[in-house]
């Protein structure tokens, strides 16, 4: 029976080494995979970097780029400012000459509606030239 007892026993110890070696290939193999994603890991982590170094460049040309468009647009609103101004005293000036034109234009219809018509000034005129010649060639005779 002992010797029952050792085969049983070394049967067992062969069955736990077994299982051993096969629980070991399967870690191995995790491992291998493990390894792999660690190396993945390690190079998506790398182009992040990268990315993250090309977004930081360009975020400091867009800032260049707004401050230099403030900058343009100041100068612009600015010229803009002054060109109102300038329109504005223009203008001012305009409403004034305006104003003297009408007056003058005023000044003249008032004068052109007192003034006699030039065809009947000219006819008048021609009539009394007329009645002069008329009462001089009677007194001549």
């Amino acid at each position: 029976m002992s010797a029952h007892y050792g085969l049983w026993i070394e049967s067992m110890v062969s069955i736990l080494l077994l299982l051993t070696i096969l629980y070991c290939v399967r870690l191995n193999s995790r491992l291998q995979l493990l390894r792999a994603d660690e190396a993945s890991l390690r190079a998506t982590i790398s182009e992040l970097i990268t990315a993250t170094q090309i977004a930081e460049r360009a975020i400091a040309l867009l800032k260049t780029t707004v401050q230099e468009g403030e900058r343009t647009l100041g100068e612009r609103i600015a010229r803009g400012e002054e060109l109102v101004a300038a329109l504005d005293q223009r203008s001012g000036a305009a409403e004034t000459l305006l104003g003297k034109i009408t007056r003058i234009a005023g000044a003249a219809r008032a004068e052109e509606a007192h003034k006699p018509d030039a065809k009947a000034l000219a006819a008048a005129a021609q009539a009394f030239a007329e009645r002069t010649r008329t009462r001089l060639s009677g007194v001549a005779a």
